[in-house]
């Protein structure tokens, strides 16, 4: 009867481990696909008897592609843009989240009923009178515009997990704090704040990948190749008469290796910053 109950609970790890495994090689197909065609040539690539895997790697598409386009110039403003929307939504976020889980006021659950119905509105929904907006404050074909938009379209979720977040921390060191001397102020300073941490690693990566990524928003208000994004202005390569494929799946690794990185660096803090975000309150 334990052999029996043995067998069977084997055969269902290695049934989850294969369930995990084929899951893994889809979601990870693309990205591979994705590196094969940045190191073919053109005439691999359009030839009807390739394959996915490159007859011969010319690792140089990998350099060429900075001098076929101003790749420095459009990694850099990804970087203000994201960091900057990153910062904003954080500096914004943390306060907010802080007072709609420690105060108590009236229409609090229909705030935060509104908080969570803006996160339904996709940007594109929105794009007409985005646009009308920027144009009215003079903030079309800017850096600071498109900080502005991918900061606010961040808001609310960072509001709502970085309340789960301080939910979840008891009450009491607070009390401790200003026993202790300490203001609100600097008790989320010096207490809350090294607590909440994982879930503010947590909000923060979100935010940043949601705005590393952002496009459409984007495209319609840039118009120049000095404010383009690296989502924006990869679309270089994609001519009217050709698409070069090899340096646009190039370019393309670039936009994905610094989220790669920056998840890998911070991985640990994630669980357990989505797990305090969930609790009740």
């Amino acid at each position: 009867m334990r052999n029996a109950k043995s067998v069977k609970k084997t055969v269902l790890r290695v049934l989850l481990y294969l369930a995990v495994i084929i899951i893994c090689l889809i979601t990870l197909y693309p990205y591979f696909v994705t590196i094969c065609t940045a190191l073919k040539s053109r005439a691999e690539i359009f030839s009807t008897s390739g394959t996915v895997f490159p007859v011969e790697a010319i690792w140089s598409n990998l350099i060429d592609v900075w001098s076929k386009a101003p790749m420095a110039n459009y990694m850099l403003n990804s970087i203000l843009i994201a960091g900057g929307s990153t910062l904003l939504a954080m500096l914004c976020g943390i306060p907010a989240a802080y007072a709609l889980s420690r105060m108590k006021f009236k229409g609090q659950t229909i705030f935060l009923g509104f908080v969570i119905v803006s996160q339904m509105f996709a940007p594109v929904v929105l794009l007409i009178g985005i646009y009308k907006v920027m144009m009215f404050l003079h903030l079309t074909n800017s850096i600071i515009g498109l900080i502005f938009i991918n900061a606010a379209f961040n808001q609310a979720f960072a509001i709502w997990l970085l309340r789960g977040t301080f939910i979840s921390i008891s009450a009491e060191m607070e009390q401790a704090a200003a026993i202790d001397g300490c203001n609100r102020v600097q008790a989320l300073i010096k207490i809350l704040l090294p607590v909440a941490a994982p879930g503010i690693v947590t909000a923060l990566i979100f935010v940043f990948i949601n705005a590393w990524n952002e496009y459409t928003v984007a495209l319609t208000l840039i118009s120049t190749d000095t404010f383009k994004p690296l989502t924006v202005g990869i679309n270089i390569f994609n001519g009217y008469n050709m698409i070069e494929w090899q340096y646009l799946f190039a370019a393309s690794l670039y936009a994905i290796v610094p989220v790669v990185i920056l998840f890998i660096g911070i991985e640990k803090n994630l669980v357990g910053g989505l797990t305090s975000g969930g609790v009740k309150g």
